[in-house]
C-alpha cells in the first residue's frame, strides 16, 4: 500500500444495486468495527451506483477486512475490496482552471 493511502479507509466495488447500508456494516463488522460507511451515488439520478467507501476503526481492522471480504459474495455479485486512495487533487484543480480560461479570438480576416 502506498503512504498516501488511508489504511483504514476501504473502497468497495462491484456492490448489489440491492444492498443497503446495513448489509455492508454486518458484513465488515465481522472484522471490526466500522465507524462510517459512504455508498456513492450517481450525480444525475441520485441512485447507488454499486461503489461505497467504509471507515474502520483502525488500520489492522481495515486490512483484516481487505484480506478477509476480497472477493465476497454479497447477495448476486462478488465484492472487489482494497485500500482507499487519496484523491489527486491538483488534476482536479487543473482540469477547473484550464476551462476558465478565455478563448483567444482569432483577427478577422478582410478581403481585398
Amino acid at each position: 500500500m502506498s503512504k498516501k493511502s488511508k489504511v483504514n479507509e476501504i473502497y468497495v466495488g462491484d456492490i448489489s444495486f440491492e444492498v443497503e447500508e446495513e448489509d455492508l456494516h454486518k458484513l465488515f463488522s465481522v472484522c471490526g468495527t466500522v465507524r462510517a460507511i459512504n455508498m456513492l451515488k450517481d450525480d444525475r439520478t441520485g441512485n447507488f451506483n454499486g461503489r461505497a467507501f467504509i471507515r474502520m476503526s483502525s488500520d489492522a481492522e481495515a486490512k483484516e477486512a481487505i484480506n478477509m471480504l476480497d472477493g465476497t459474495r454479497l447477495i448476486d455479485r462478488c465484492i472487489c475490496v482494497s485500500a482507499a486512495r487519496d484523491k489527486p487533487l491538483n488534476v482536479a484543480v487543473a482540469v477547473v482552471e484550464e476551462k476558465k480560461k478565455p478563448r483567444r479570438e482569432r483577427p478577422k480576416r478582410t478581403r481585398k
